[in-house]
């Protein structure tokens, strides 16, 4: 029977005692526990219920790797499901309720399943589900949906805060053990700095829980002094609870700090996310012990022997007052040594080596604990918790030899190095025999961008489970990771620990050795989806040799434990149903998070107000106080027209186009995307990246240009600008900015590194104003300053000086099509500039205009827009753009895309204006309707509209569209179809609906 001990547990604080409820029942525990040390004390076996099965599940690990005692905690928007009672700590007021079961965990009618077990046994979802067809949206879909996942999603909104912390160091130790330790020290006596995370809430890792003495003092002692070194150290830093989730490319590794769950009153916020980049990082992850398959190894009340033993030293629990030891190596005799020190009885040891043990062995029979060679468990007798064992020979023969009463179950079948994080950036592994273990390949360490080693494991994470090879490999961990992070290590010896020699362990799998998935009681290998040896056996049987395949197929390593336990006694089942050996099966990958990260975790600060926080011009407050109203355009909100009092949308955006049109109008075009492009070689780079020539642009004048993907898709369009003889100013759409940002450094970084460019987002460094109409130029030259003269600054050219005291840059661009200059001034001016623009121009009578204005003056222009007249599938040619694409050059991104069959074909889809028979505006993203239909027995299309409006300035309907050979068919009648299944007919014409010429924007 489960309870606590009247003395011990090292953890735990007996003067303050907490209060918690499990299932709505209330329950004592003190402060130290877990919530698994907890219920264990208060004889709460049954934590949960098996995802397939629905059998009953008790705790059966002490750390990360626990698969089965799965709660939610907490209550409304501190809800949280699928958390472990293994890592989660006790604190005064918490509350967990089990999961996947109904209608109580003890009295589940899902475990009927069990009785049926027959009948679904691997692959039978695929085999069942696929026939018949009809079955499967009304039958089968809703099934699976109901059975789906362990715990309940939360129902509200998140209430604890979160975020994300940067930091760089020169080494990254992950892992607070002795391994880990020793590598800090190592690595900090070198002046290198320094982080050390650990993923619990203490450090030394198993060693306090195992003994031993290092340099003559005990294990705690030499801990408490190394954390104390570390701690005066200024270069190091040490976080506990602070888990390595994933190492990634080029020194990148994540860390999941947990700072609040234990204290959850606590101000602050609860989880954090580090981002960490450094040079070396040592992996001292430990080792996690591994069970064993037999019939019944899963009732409550079998546990590794490792937890049953961390369980009795650090929080003083005696899982069962009679245990029983199932073992294939040396290790699982300390469980029993452990527990007959406290007072409780090891009615027998069951070896399943042949002959003998080490040390430890002699020592427990020394104790008077039975000790049986070459014995193993036939059956774990017992429902809901353990109640005896049956004993058989691990050779299979002779049937059950004995019963033996008890109330738990130790098991151990060797131990796995934690190897997941050498993994993750391409580390390999390496199959020790002696030791039964994947262990890392030292010669196949994962490299940083010099190709030098980048990942070094240590300690029990390297295969050195003693403490004193732990602790020597370790120290030797950290002197080359300083080294190699370009630091001298200081010269000493390392610390000293008397080395316990252990016998070889036996690579045994399963007891007995002879079972078969045959066999009628059942023996399993993945406690939490309810994979059975059988269930491995069969994959192997029905074809699924790949360890990835039969991964798949029987769900095995598939749970919220990623395979911690399961993993290895699944290959070697594979191994031995294919005939082969383990190495020749192989692993299955290893990919981050480590342990499961939290969505707030991932978020950070970004919820509420802040998920996307919204981006501002230096104008922005003046826009609101207008009453602007708003237009979402990427991350910014841009005035969509300028609403008077009782003035309609529409009537505004006519106002503000025919003002502009007939004296002046002012645009806010701030939002627009800068970038800088300056180097020696970022002429050529502009020119592989743009469809024409940027290269040959003179200083001081400007070049319309065309950006293409690698497919030869348009992606944006913009003014270049030349600064200088190496720099550029390139223009992007306002939603291009980051993006075209991110597309040029992805080039420069993974293509031509060896390029000397440097690209500079400056979008928010400049305030930009669209002065446009007949009158811009006057307004300007009220300004002073800048000669804007036709004949000193013609379109197409720039020039920089001072306008009105104010350092500007002038453009003499236009998007409207009529006299237009655009000038930037740096954004802490801007809102002063803007104040002097109103200012002047009042005799003109100015007016601002949003985007509904400036698209409508662009499409009576005939200009393409981003976005509106492209969808991701058009290319320059297909919009008239020929002109924009240089046939001087060799190259440039998208050439060759542009050049396949599909794109080159005369019956494309092309750019032409559109204006309907009566003078009514097309509905936006109509489709032209044609003959005949298709082969989903729709009606044949020929062209759809891309842009639509209601021109002010012909006082009727204009469209732009893609149409068939549309060129080459002006004067054309075509029909549109509306949504309401009406028709419309609109003529085929020029897109150019305004000024040809261009006779306005020229003056």
């Amino acid at each position: 029977m489960s309870t606590r001990l009247a003395t011990g547990g090292r953890l735990l604080n007996r003067g303050k005692q907490v209060t918690f409820r499990f299932n709505g029942k209330y329950l004592k525990g003190f402060e130290g526990d877990t919530l698994a040390s907890a219920l264990l004390a208060n004889d709460q076996m049954l934590m949960g219920r098996s995802f397939k099965y629905h059998r009953p599940r008790g705790v059966v690990a002490s750390g990360a790797e626990e698969p089965n005692a799965l709660v939610g905690l907490g209550k409304g928007a501190r809800f949280e499901p699928n958390q472990r009672v293994t890592t989660t700590e006790l604190f005064d007021g918490l509350q967990a309720e089990s999961q996947n079961h109904w209608p109580s965990l003890d009295y589940d009618i899902g475990a009927v399943n069990t009785y049926l077990s027959r009948f679904l046994p691997a692959g039978f979802y695929y085999k069942m589900f696929l026939y018949p067809r009809a079955f499967w949206k009304h039958v089968y879909e809703p099934f699976i949906r109901m059975s789906a996942g362990l715990g309940k999603a939360p129902t509200q909104g998140d209430a604890d805060r979160y975020e994300h912390f940067n930091a760089t160091v020169d080494v990254l130790v992950i892992g607070g053990g002795v391994a880990g330790l020793q590598a800090a020290l190592a690595t900090g006596r070198s002046g290198a700095r320094v982080l050390l995370l650990e993923q619990t809430a203490h450090w030394g890792g198993r060693a306090p829980v195992d003994g031993g003495t290092v340099d003559g003092q005990p294990i705690d002692a030499w801990i408490a002094t190394a954390v104390s070194e570390l701690e005066t150290m200024s270069n190091v830093t040490l976080r506990l609870r602070c888990m390595g989730a994933g190492v990634y490319d080029h020194g990148y590794v994540l860390g999941y700090e947990r700072l609040g769950d234990h204290a959850p009153t606590q101000d602050g916020p609860r989880h954090r996310l580090w981002k960490i980049r450094t040079k070396q990082i040592v992996t001292a992850t430990g080792a996690i012990e591994r069970p064993l398959s037999f019939a019944g190894n899963d009732i409550p009340g079998v546990m590794l022997a490792s937890a049953l033993r961390d369980y009795a030293v650090n929080w003083g629990v005696s899982v069962g007052d009679r245990v029983v030891i199932a073992t294939n190596n040396d290790d699982a005799y300390r469980t029993a040594i452990t527990l007959r020190g406290l007072g409780l009885a090891v009615p027998v040891i069951l070896d399943a080596r042949a002959s003998g043990g080490g040390a430890l062995a002699d020592q427990a029979r020394a104790l008077g604990i039975r000790v049986e060679n070459g014995k193993a468990i036939a059956k774990v007798k017992g429902g809901k918790r353990v109640t005896g064992v049956a004993i058989c020979s691990q050779a299979g023969e002779g049937g059950v030899l004995d019963v033996v009463a008890c109330d738990a179950v130790a098991m151990s079948g060797g131990w796995s190095p934690v190897v997941h994080l050498w993994s993750h950036c391409g580390g390999k592994l390496i199959w020790d025999a002696d030791q039964a273990m994947f262990r890392p390949d030292p010669d196949r360490a994962p490299t940083g961008a010099d190709g030098q080693p980048m990942v070094i494991a240590a300690g029990a994470a390297n295969g050195a489970l003693d403490l004193a090879l732990a602790l020597a490999d370790g120290d030797l961990a950290g002197r080359a990771a300083a080294q190699a992070a370009g630091h001298k290590p200081m010269t000493g010896k390392a610390p000293v620990a008397e080395q316990q020699i252990e016998a070889p362990i036996a690579p045994v799998w399963m007891m007995p050795q002879g079972a078969s998935y045959g066999l009628r009681s059942k023996a399993w290998l993945d406690f939490q989806n309810d994979v059975k040896v059988s269930d491995v056996q069969l994959a192997a049987q029905e074809g699924f040799t790949s360890v990835e395949h039969a991964k798949r197929y029987t769900t095995l390593g598939m749970a919220t434990d990623q395979g911690k336990l399961s993993n290895i006694n699944g290959l070697a089942t594979l191994a031995k149903s294919l005939n082969t050996d383990i190495p020749s099966v192989g692993t299955t990958t290893f990919r981050p998070p480590y342990t499961p990260i939290s969505m707030g975790a991932i978020a950070g600060e970004a919820r509420g107000d802040i998920f996307q926080p919204l981006r501002c011009t230096p104008l922005h407050d003046w826009h609101a106080a207008q009453g602007a109203y708003w237009e979402p355009v990427g991350h910014w909100r841009r005035p969509y027209c300028y609403p008077r009092t009782g003035e309609s949308h529409f009537d505004a955006v006519s106002r503000e186009v025919k003002q502009t049109r007939a004296s002046l109008g002012l645009l806010d075009a701030s939002t627009l995307g800068k970038l800088v492009v300056k180097g020696p070689d970022a002429g050529r780079f502009l020119d592989m990246l743009y469809t024409n020539m940027m290269s040959t642009l003179p200083v001081g004048k400007c070049r319309y240009g065309l950006m293409c993907s690698e497919n030869g898709f348009l992606m944006d369009d913009g003014v270049v600008a030349r600064m200088s003889e190496d720099t550029w100013l390139c223009h992007t759409t306002t939603g291009g900015a980051d993006r075209i940002h991110a597309h040029m450094e992805e080039w420069l970084q993974t293509e031509w590194w060896d390029w000397k460019v440097y690209v500079a987002n400056v979008t928010e460094a400049w305030a930009q104003f669209a002065v446009v109409g007949p009158n811009a130029r006057k307004v300007l030259e009220k300004l002073g300053g800048m000669d804007v003269s036709k004949d000193t600054l013609p379109f197409m050219q720039w020039a920089e000086g001072t306008l009105g005291d104010v350092p500007a840059r002038v453009f003499r661009i236009s998007f409207s099509g009529e006299l237009s200059y655009e000038i930037a001034v740096p954004a802490s001016h801007g809102r002063a500039f803007w104040n002097r623009l109103m200012q002047e121009g009042a005799e003109f009578g100015v007016m601002p205009y949003g985007t509904e204005a400036l698209h409508v003056m662009r499409a009576e222009k005939g200009f393409i827009m981003i976005g509106d007249e492209t969808d991701g599938t058009i290319i320059p040619q297909d919009l008239g753009l020929g002109w924009a694409i240089s046939k001087k050059k060799e190259d440039y991104i998208g050439k060759r895309g542009q050049e396949r069959s599909h794109m080159v074909n005369p019956n494309r889809w092309q750019l032409v204006g559109l204006e309907t028979l009566d003078g009514s505006t097309l509905p936006d993203g109509a489709y032209a309707v044609a003959d005949g239909t298709n082969a989903n027995g729709q009606r044949n299309t020929e062209g759809r509209v891309t842009s639509t409006y209601h021109s002010p300035t012909l006082e009727r309907g204009i469209a732009m569209g893609l149409v068939l050979n549309g060129p080459a068919r002006m004067g054309e009648v075509i029909t549109f179809g509306k949504t309401d299944g009406t028709e419309v007919k609109a003529r085929i014409v020029d897109q150019v609906f305004y000024d040809k010429d261009g006779v306005k924007q020229n003056v």
